[in-house]
């Protein structure tokens, strides 16, 4: 039986199957080149395809405030801050621009609402894939 088990170890050595060494199995996992789906990028998608859905918005705003205190690394902290923020600064920009509508006026802020809600979803999205923290998640800019 001995005699079969270094036959196996010298035809995984011969063959190139050999496990590779534990030092290399227990590497922190490089950043990839191609799309991360980390979580920050997962609600700013979730923001931007209620443009088209309408109710993936609020689903994004639960995710993102359900893993807000999860944070699994530091550069996440400043996204979930700021997509919240995005998300009910929107809402309540919605509110009043639905009461304005009587007089007109908030028939004109609903395609900047849109606007700035896009722009700033896309930036999360950008950072995020970078995994990079937002600059300044408290700003009502961009």
């Amino acid at each position: 039986m001995a005699d079969d088990r270094s036959n196996l170890e010298g035809d995984r050595v011969r063959l190139g199957t050999q496990p590779p060494p534990v030092e290399e199995r227990r590497r922190p996992p490089q950043p990839s080149q191609g799309f991360d789906a980390n979580r920050p990028t997962i609600v700013s998608i979730l923001y931007l395809a209620s443009f088209v859905t309408g109710i993936t918005g609020l689903i994004g705003i639960v995710l993102a405030h359900v893993w807000q205190g999860e944070n699994d690394e530091e550069w996440m902290a400043s996204h979930y801050s700021y997509l919240i923020r995005t998300f009910w600064y929107a809402f309540l920009a919605g509110v009043v621009a639905t009461l304005l509508s009587i007089v007109f006026i908030g028939l004109l802020m609903f395609p900047i609402i849109a606007i700035w809600f896009g722009v700033r979803s896309v930036m999360s999205l950008m950072k995020a894939q970078r995994r990079e923290p937002m600059p300044d998640p408290q700003t009502l800019l961009f």
